[in-house]
């Protein structure tokens, strides 16, 4: 049994062994800190690989805590690459900055265990020992400049928020144990689905969607969001919007799914709410935002909404729509902060708008492929982007949401101004001093496949959609 057990969850153990003998190798210098960031960036490259090309099936381990299934894998695959990705682009900025250091990397593979078990915690207790090693190591790398108060206040922020948030968890994970008499997500699932809903099990899952909906930063828990990806270093707050965010919305979808399938009326309401509140929130307040960084902040809060809203359609089609869409925002988000790494102005970060005008006659290439992502992340047809909105707006109006689709709509026409407007400075705005950061061939390579996929995928969309259907069976059915 043990055997079956450590198989099921081999992955998670073998990055965790890599993370603590890359953290030896750097501490007594066996290997420069370059070769970390590297090497943990291929790793975790490999084993996203190799989770998408293991055989089916769903396998359980340590008694139905840990769960090995289609969905699981399917964003495990997503956070890992998309922690890969972001690895490789920092590289450069890191370096620029005194920043590059084996801890960083580290860091980064231990959050990523976290992720991968969250995705797959079929137990209240595995959830929360998950959610917190991802977070542990969220909050130093979101002050990892030292010497930044801007960066230390956001990882004070960010760590002060994340404790209420996890006590918030905490208590609703006690309400339900008391209630339901197990931690187990199929346990309380069955005690949901023979109609023995509680006063104290429905407050047990109102305190648990609120602090999943801090983690995948949902109005009205957004408040860390737009201070931390400010202060936070450009390549942690890249990382902020790509893989910490899967395994946010992965986590929310098993525990709704597995633990409350039975009370679908009950947190459809809840996930209605937060959907509507981050969609109208994301799309207004980023309105008057000057900063890149805190603009891409509310436009996560915003986005975070339209993968909600899929979750709140509460059906097998709402899931499938859910894991489409965040693979999408994933990819969209590498590609515009492989640009945002080298806004640069003589050697100095640049994150100001402003700075952006007039940016097509300096580099018409880079111009061009950030305005394709801006189009996409508008949801502008015929790019990626519009059919992601539209996978889960169908999904919604499907489960008789229409007012909400309605409203998503709505909040994404208003949205696209922030969007259009940085493709208006680029190409119409006013003349102002050049950035002048040369973009090296990898950044180069992030960009260009991240536009190129959001052109070349309106076709079949590489069939993600199909491989997200059918992982969203695997947790639904």
């Amino acid at each position: 049994m043990f055997a079956q057990d450590l198989n099921t969850v081999l992955p998670e153990v073998a990055l965790a062994v890599y993370a603590m003998a890359a953290l030896m190798a750097g501490v007594f210098g066996l290997v420069n800190s370059r070769v970390v960031l590297w090497t943990t960036a291929a790793v975790l490259a490999t084993f996203g690989a190799w989770i998408g090309v293991s055989p089916g099936g769903e396998t359980t381990a340590f008694a139905d805590s840990f769960v090995n299934d289609g969905f699981a894998r399917f964003a495990k695959v997503v956070l890992l690459w998309g922690a890969a990705a972001m690895l490789l682009i920092s590289d450069e900025y890191l370096e620029r900055n005194s920043l590059l250091n084996y801890e960083y990397p580290v860091l980064v593979a231990l959050s990523v265990v976290g992720m991968m078990v969250m995705v797959s915690a079929h137990d209240l207790m595995v959830l929360y020992l998950g959610l917190e090693l991802q977070s542990l190591a969220l909050y130093v790398i979101a002050a990892y400049r030292r010497d930044s108060v801007r960066s230390t206040e956001a990882g004070l922020k960010y760590f002060v928020l994340g404790a209420l948030s996890s006590g918030m968890l905490l208590y609703g994970a006690s309400l339900t144990y008391g209630t339901a008499g197990t931690t187990n997500l199929a346990g309380i699932g069955a005690i949901v689905s023979a109609g023995d809903i509680s006063v104290g099990l429905l407050f047990g899952l109102v305190f648990l969607c609120a602090g999943l909906a801090f983690k995948v930063s949902a109005a009205p828990f957004h408040m860390w969001t737009p201070d931390v990806y400010e202060g936070a270093p450009t390549p942690v707050t890249g990382f902020f919007a790509t893989a910490p965010k899967m395994a946010a919305a992965g986590l929310f979808a098993r525990v709704l799914f597995d633990g409350f399938a039975g009370a679908v009326a009950d947190w459809q309401q809840i996930l209605a709410f937060l959907s509507l509140a981050s969609m109208l929130l994301g799309s207004v307040a980023a309105i008057g935002q000057s900063n890149i960084k805190r603009l891409m902040a509310y436009s996560s809060i915003g986005h975070m909404g339209y993968a909600l809203m899929g979750l709140a359609a509460g059906t097998e089609a709402g899931v499938g729509a859910m894991l489409l869409y965040m693979a999408i925002y994933v990819t969209m988000n590498v590609g515009v902060f492989a640009f945002i790494l080298n806004m640069t102005r003589d050697g100095t970060g640049v994150t100001d708008i402003a700075a952006l005008g007039l940016y097509s006659r300096v580099d018409p290439a880079r111009a061009l492929c950030l305005a394709v992502l801006m189009f996409s992340l508008a949801g502008l047809p015929p790019l990626v982007g519009f059919w992601a909105k539209f996978v889960v707006f169908q999904a919604a109006v499907d489960a008789g949401l229409v007012w909400l689709a309605v409203i998503g709509v709505v909040a994404s026409v208003i949205g696209a101004f922030y969007y259009l407007r940085i493709v208006y400075l680029m190409y119409f705005g006013e003349p102002v001093d050049a950035l002048d950061g040369t973009m090296p061939p990898l950044h180069w390579a992030a960009l260009g496949v991240s536009a190129a996929a959001m052109v070349l995928g309106v076709v079949n969309l590489f069939g993600v959609d199909a491989m997200a259907a059918a992982a969203a069976a695997t947790l639904v059915n």
